[in-house]
């Protein structure tokens, strides 16, 4: 039988790591023995978790609990897993105390710490709070400790106890039984700046139809026009028109920007998210990745909208990059230890000029580009990512009476209206479909099911699919977009004229001009 050193103490204490947005548990094994003097991490453990012993160290002797000279080995378990960031500072501090016998060790049992130590003995917030609520539940947790800066993140899961701590004394004087710990409560999410409104928007009424389809149905929308005819301003008016995250909808967005570090404190997002990166962004930034990978823009707009602005000046590489997550509703991220899957179900919305100068078949401006440079430019919208769209469309320049017009047009309230209407025909339609919640999802078997034409309707698309040698992926996308536009109708069954419009929001089907030569 194995005789323990004389001296020799172990602790341990549950706490979690997050890879992606799931949380996984961490057991935090301290063993305090006689000998030198040293500190030691095992357990794969990454740059910022060794670091750790410093800012432990300094912590503790801030708060008048200097370590004493001993031997402390440090394993976190399972030790075939890698473990990132500084949250694990915490339950290492406490786990020390623990096998010193300066705190209990029984009041450890069904706890689980997380958090960031600084020198003075604070507790500084850490990145995903919720999906490591969502895991302390899953193992029947008695209670989450969690700074008290980003305790409220977690406080959306109501069956666990969750308790904010600003400082380790708070944490220690808790566990002695001396004084409680603050439980979290829920925080709305802050007010959001003001959307632009569809009724500041003049003319442009294919443009304002096409909006409203694609907020209906979640589809992609390509808009092209010269510099000012007001692409970027229809965009960033469809977040005024998009329904509420449902609930399930907001824990899995929540739960994304939770893990991404950019909640700012608030327990569950109730709008829908509008991301618009820059041109210049990384494929890393768009689609995710890094040595420990974090979710990217396509993944921070899950369940909301993705609008790239000036379509064109993104890098080739970051454009072809999207084809699959835009055709699958996920992306997944390969590293040598370990494989990450982050939800990307979003809607599309891309602006882009027709041509380097942006004033190709204007009427009011001479194009300066050769033909040579238009299909260069062109060309970097390749085929593939093209077919990607539900809907395209010119936006044209608008005259100076419209554009001065004191008419106030149709308001997004009312749009949004309809729209909520339609998405609530389609979470009918889809509720016995486990991964599908709009008609831009639709499949091959559920076109064939919820999009029946009738004979009129039929005729007309079998015409346009010849005149215009629609591909497969073509025909299915009319489909979807005239389902949709069914569904703002009220109408169970996909008429002729709905088709009919379809089509007429698929400029780029009908023509694709070719560039003087």
């Amino acid at each position: 039988m194995p005789v323990a050193l004389p001296g020799a103490v172990l602790a341990q204490v549950r706490s979690s790591g997050v890879l992606g947005i799931d949380a996984y548990p961490v057991d935090v094994e301290v063993d305090v023995a006689m000998g030198l003097p040293s500190y030691q991490v095992v357990g794969l453990p990454a740059g910022a978790v060794k670091e750790g012993g410093v800012r432990v160290r300094a912590a503790l002797a801030h708060v008048g609990l200097p370590l004493p000279p001993r031997r402390i080995t440090v394993n976190l378990a399972p030790a075939d897993v890698r473990k990132d960031g500084a949250a694990f500072d915490l339950p290492i501090a406490i786990g020390i105390l623990a096998a010193l016998d300066l705190v209990p060790r029984a009041a450890l049992a069904g706890l689980m710490l997380l958090g960031e130590l600084s020198l003075d003995g604070a507790i500084r917030r850490v990145s995903g709070s919720l999906p490591v609520a969502l895991c302390a539940r899953s193992l029947s947790t008695r209670a989450l400790i969690l700074p008290r800066s980003c305790a409220a993140e977690a406080a959306v899961v109501s069956e666990l106890e969750i308790l904010g701590a600003a400082t380790l004394l708070e944490v220690v004087a808790f566990l002695r039984g001396e004084r409680p710990l603050d439980r979290a409560v829920m925080q709305p999410q802050p007010a959001q700046p003001r959307t632009v409104d569809l009724d500041e928007v003049r003319g442009l009424e294919t443009a304002r139809r096409a909006l409203e389809v694609a907020a209906a149905g979640s589809h992609n929308l390509l808009l092209m026009g010269p510099p000012g005819a007001g692409k970027s301003m229809l965009a960033r008016c469809l977040p005024s028109i998009l329904p509420p995250l449902s609930h399930a909808e907001a824990i899995e967005t929540t739960t994304i920007y939770s893990a991404a570090g950019k909640l700012d404190g608030a327990s569950l997002l109730a709008e829908r998210p509008f991301r618009a990166p820059h041109h210049d962004v990384s494929l890393a930034g768009l689609i995710g990745g890094g040595g420990m990978p974090r979710p990217g823009e396509i993944s921070l707009a899950h369940n909301g909208v993705l609008f790239l602005d000036e379509l064109l000046e993104f890098q080739r590489p970051v454009l072809e990059a999207l084809r699959q997550p835009l055709e699958e509703r996920k992306v997944t991220i390969v590293r040598a230890r370990a494989a990450v899957s982050y939800p990307a179900a979003f809607a599309l919305i891309a602006a882009m000029n027709p041509c380097p100068c942006g004033h190709r078949g204007s009427e009011r401006r001479t194009c300066i580009c050769s033909g040579a440079r238009i299909k260069r430019y062109l060309g970097r919208l390749s085929g593939p990512l093209l077919d990607r769209f539900d809907l395209h469309l010119d936006v044209p320049q608008i005259d100076y009476a419209t554009l001065r017009d004191d008419r106030v047009g149709e308001p997004s309230a009312r749009v949004r209206e309809r729209v909520m209407a339609a998405r609530q025909v389609q979470s009918e339609r889809f509720a016995s479909a486990p991964g599908c919640h709009s008609n831009a999802q639709l499949g091959g078997r559920q076109l064939r099911e919820h999009c029946r034409l009738d004979a009129r309707g039929e005729l007309q698309l079998e015409r346009c699919a010849k005149r215009f040698g629609l591909s497969g992926r073509a025909v299915h996308r009319i489909l979807r977009v005239a389902r949709t536009i069914a569904d703002l109708g009220q109408s169970a069954l996909v008429l002729a004229e709905h088709v009919a419009e379809a089509v007429a929001l698929r400029a780029l089907d009908r023509e694709l001009p070719e560039p003087p030569a």
